[in-house]
């Protein structure tokens, strides 16, 4: 037969010249052993590097998603709890209670309490009178009941404020109550009793694996998806279990031998715990997330890898062995290896397609999660906007309702076209919902600060007569004029306003100066003469506040830093040199830089 000038040597010798064929099989056959033997150690060392390095990845990323909804859940929870805290003062101001407790007359007080209720969402109303007996209740059932040895009732006496009450439930957990004494002309009249839902909570985290537990500033567990868990501290809530089996045993230590030392057992199962701060008298939301969606995810990975290098693996041994073998058998071989191939490969993809549509499902999750949380931070921030013009028209209402007394109709008059103008302020914040969602500027328009300035300070008129502040402006005789949405620019400088007021209530003499010049760019001045700011680091996170609880909720500095940034400005703060806090808010003039803020 011919062959090429350029082959081999040992392809132009004829085959009965190249040797007996158990010569080359040892030496075939040892190197077979041999890439085998370096394949298999590289795969074991590759997949073990590989499920450490996924391991940590997922682990990561099942952590964030955890503290993502610990974030959530805390903000849920310190909602409810602020939203009621306000219901106690509201309620024993009213007109209505305060004359059935003086009268003794409680005909028509359980209804009012039911149209409070059904208008503010609370749990349960009760109204005390000064024997802690329920005269009126928002559940037929508990009338007549006594409270004369409770907690709420007692300590609702004793002080002037609103109180909050934690204290076990017969059954099981725990109730939650804000209590308010009701006094008129310096006598107890009775007792506002407002019980917090918290357990719905409880009932809506049931729906997800992870076991949640709200502990107080002690440790003690308060609201838990496990019911055992509650009034315990939870360390010893957490050595509860059931005695595992043998079995059980053997599959934890093989689960722990593969994986990161799990932070907490639950129930027997290694578990991973994170924890976030509930900004309420020190408490705090605790999570625990098993380890089988990790685990899940991994093995998916590693036994795709395990597949490639058993693939690898094949081809490796079909190629170093193919010349110890006759056609016919190499035929057979790699149909059989195809065949298993095939069905591996089916496997594998029947596996990713599990894989992807958890995977989607944890997107669309997370997704949902992410807008809930965005709504809850514009409602807080809306609701806290919506404060001022409520206070301001209980002001109003009042002040009219002693005109109207003294037969003064036309003065009257002017407080309910005030009060209408609010109610047009109110509506107008609550229109911005939809700008927050667009980042328009279509309610941008040409403004002049010294107006925004005036009717700021018309807004504030019943705190200022009340507080009794000096004001000093110092405005030019020129309009200072910047393209801005006047509403949002009036709540900026209500804003600063209010903390001015808040910050001299101590003052001897307080004094509240307002400076507007106008340069390269138009400037804002609030200077008081309070105890100044002591953490200027913090001073615009959301939800920080230096107030007692009640007064406020940390969100004025924040709405306010916010809507100077969309307006194309900013807001800066600093302590004045002879003492209190200096708020200045720069903005472009008009005409000259306006393209930030549209």
């Amino acid at each position: 037969m011919t062959r090429s000038p350029d082959a081999p040597a040992d392809d132009l010798a004829p085959a009965p010249d190249r040797g007996p064929e158990p010569e080359e099989a040892p030496g075939l056959s040892w190197r077979v052993r041999l890439a085998v033997a370096v394949l298999v150690v590289l795969s074991v060392v590759t997949v073990l590097a590989t499920h450490r390095w996924l391991t940590d990845r997922f682990t990561e990323t099942t952590r964030n998603r955890a503290e993502l909804r610990l974030s959530l859940y805390s903000g849920n929870v310190s909602s409810e709890l602020q939203r009621n805290s306000v219901v106690p003062l509201l309620l024993s101001r009213d007109p209505e209670l305060i004359s059935a407790l003086d009268a003794r007359v409680y005909t028509q007080t359980s209804a009012r309490l039911i149209t409070f209720q059904q208008e503010i969402g609370a749990a349960a109303i009760l109204l005390l009178d000064a024997d802690g007996r329920t005269v009126a209740a928002t559940q037929r059932t508990r009338l007549g009941t006594s409270h004369r040895t409770a907690a709420h009732f007692i300590d609702a006496q004793r002080a002037r404020e609103t109180i909050f009450t934690l204290a076990p439930r017969e059954t099981a957990g725990f109730e939650f109550t804000y209590s308010r004494a009701i006094r008129a002309q310096g006598r107890l009249l009775g007792v506002i009793v407002v019980e917090v839902d918290l357990a719905k909570y409880e009932r809506a985290w049931a729906g997800i694996q992870d076991a949640v537990a709200v502990t107080d500033a002690a440790g003690v567990v308060l609201l838990s998806t496990v019911p055992r868990w509650r009034g315990l501290p939870l360390d010893e809530a957490l050595k509860q279990r059931d005695a595992p089996s043998a079995v059980e045993r053997a599959l934890q230590a093989a689960n722990e031998f593969t994986q990161n030392r799990p932070d907490a057992y639950v129930g027997g199962r290694a578990v991973m715990q994170t924890q976030a701060r509930v900004p309420f008298r020190g408490w705090r939301i605790v999570a625990f997330t098993a380890y089988d969606s990790v685990r899940d995810r991994v093995n998916s990975v590693i036994a795709l890898e395990i597949m490639g290098f058993a693939i690898l693996q094949a081809l490796t041994f079909y190629v170093m062995s193919r010349r110890a073998w006759s056609r016919t058998a190499f035929f057979q071989r790699e149909s059989a290896e195809l065949r298993v191939l095939n069905a591996r490969l089916q496997r594998e993809i029947a596996e990713r397609e599990k894989v992807q549509k958890t995977l989607e499902v944890a997107e669309q999750t997370l997704a949902q999660s992410s807008k809930l949380a965005v709504l809850g931070e514009m409602s807080a921030a809306v609701s806290h906007e919506l404060n001022q013009p409520l206070a301001a028209m209980k002001t109003y209402l009042a002040g009219a309702r002693l005109l109207l007394q003294r037969r003064r109709p036309d003065e009257a008059l002017a407080s309910f076209q005030r009060i209408d103008d609010l109610i047009d302020r109110m509506g107008a914040i609550t229109r911005q919902l939809k700008s927050y969602a667009r980042k328009g500027g279509e309610a941008f328009e040409p403004v002049d600060l010294r107006a925004s300035i005036s009717a700021a300070l018309a807004m504030m008129e019943p705190q200022l007569k009340t507080r009794k502040v000096r004001i000093a402006r110092q405005l030019p005789r020129r309009p200072v004029t910047v393209m801005a949405d006047r509403i949002r620019l009036e709540q900026v400088i209500i804003n600063l306003l209010r903390n001015a007021i808040d910050a001299t209530r101590d003052a001897a003499e307080p004094q509240i100066d307002i400076l507007l010049s106008a340069g390269e760019t138009a400037l804002i001045t609030v200077r008081d003469n309070g105890h100044g700011i002591a953490d200027l680091e913090n001073l615009f996170e959301p939800f920080y506040t230096t107030k007692k609880p009640g007064e406020g909720v940390g969100l004025g500095l924040a709405i306010s830093s916010g809507i100077v940034t969309d307006l194309g400005g900013r807001l800066t703060a600093r302590n004045g040199e002879g003492g209190g806090a200096v708020f200045e808010v720069q903005l472009p003039l008009l005409g000259k830089d306006v393209q930030a803020a549209e």
